[in-house]
């Protein structure tokens, strides 16, 4: 291949592989940096994600164990449970959600990305944030239940009260 053809191949290339105009200084290195990436990627279907920090690869312990539970051959036969452990903070976490290794990996760093943000923020923690409000929000659900429920329970007996006085008029009348 001669040196122009070359160029003329590389050229279109290269227009495809940068970032939009309207696009700031800023974002089209957070597009092309390989750790915001996938974040970035994982973001863009979710409305209220919260936003967490990439974990290093090389931080990250990987074994592939021997499933269990409900399945038979297909699972307690094959390694596809995931144990994936990070190795500054000493958490793990084992996922065995599904037969795919490939997805099990991914939810596994979904879940250890989402644990090692709450072991270094705590309370500050977005998905610490987002557990909070969704048990309160449990609380209050629950809480309207019961009332509801003491609400019918006084109806109900209001309604016999009513109809046993009801009863004793017309009896007493006749």
């Amino acid at each position: 291949m001669s040196t122009p053809a070359l160029w003329r191949f590389l050229v279109p290339l290269t227009r495809t592989c940068t970032a939009p105009q309207r696009l700031g200084l800023w974002e089209p290195l957070a597009l092309l940096s390989p750790g915001m990436a996938p974040t970035a990627m994982l973001m863009a279907g979710k409305k209220s994600c919260p936003v967490l920090c990439p974990l290093d690869e090389n931080e990250l312990e990987e074994q592939f164990v021997k499933g269990h539970g409900p399945g038979g051959q297909a699972t307690n036969k094959t390694s596809n449970c995931v144990v994936l452990k990070h190795m500054p903070s000493g958490i793990v976490v084992k996922c065995h959600q599904t037969r795919s290794v490939d997805q099990n990996r991914k939810l596994a760093r979904k879940i250890l990305q989402e644990k090692v943000d709450v072991f270094y923020n705590g309370e500050e923690s977005p998905v610490y944030k987002e557990k909070r409000e969704a048990e309160k929000k449990k609380q209050e659900r629950k809480k309207r239940a019961k009332e509801t429920l003491e609400k019918k329970k006084l109806l109900k007996e209001l309604r016999e009260s009513s109809e046993n006085v009801t009863e004793k008029t017309t009896t007493d009348s006749n």
